[in-house]
């Protein structure tokens, strides 16, 4: 089965009930599996927290963008939930800020977790990709936030 993520990548999901499906393009990875957003979001959490992270700020943006779309204009449903989580990792964004001080930018690190309404079974757990940019240190450490944030979205989805 194959999706765009976007114009430049087609998008292997690996399919299978008992797996998270994966999606890989260059600017995010998208994890899915069948069930409820409230079960699956609590993974998520108990995933970032049983890491030793702590969960500075959540987003409501499904709550957000039902709340504001009539005033500005929008019919469409856009998710029928959706949460974005952010944490940070002492040890990791050291160490991404010790090879390139500007990777700041980079920091908090933010997961996502949303049905859409077209596919109502279906959660979607996903994160934006650390841009590998700067000395192959730089581009080491930002790696490893990736490798993080795949870590522990698979955790939450087995």
């Amino acid at each position: 089965m194959f999706r765009t993520i976007n114009v430049l990548a087609a998008i292997v999901l690996f399919a299978g009930l008992s797996n998270p499906a994966l999606a890989e393009g260059a600017h995010m990875a998208v994890f899915t599996k069948q069930g409820s957003f409230a079960d699956i979001r609590e993974s998520v959490e108990m995933a970032i927290t049983g890491h030793g992270f702590v969960i500075n700020n959540v987003s409501h943006v499904g709550d957000m963008l039902e709340r504001t779309g009539k005033d500005l204009g929008g019919g469409k449903q856009v998710f029928i939930k959706a949460e974005s989580l952010e944490f940070c990792s002492a040890t990791v964004s050291r160490k991404m800020m010790e090879a390139d001080p500007d990777n700041i930018v980079f920091c908090p690190y933010i997961i996502s977790i949303y049905v859409l309404p077209e596919k109502p079974g279906e959660v979607r757990v996903a994160y934006r990709k650390t841009q590998m940019v700067g000395t192959s240190a730089s581009k080491k450490a930002l790696n490893a936030v990736n490798e993080l944030l795949t870590e522990i979205i698979k955790e939450a989805m087995q």
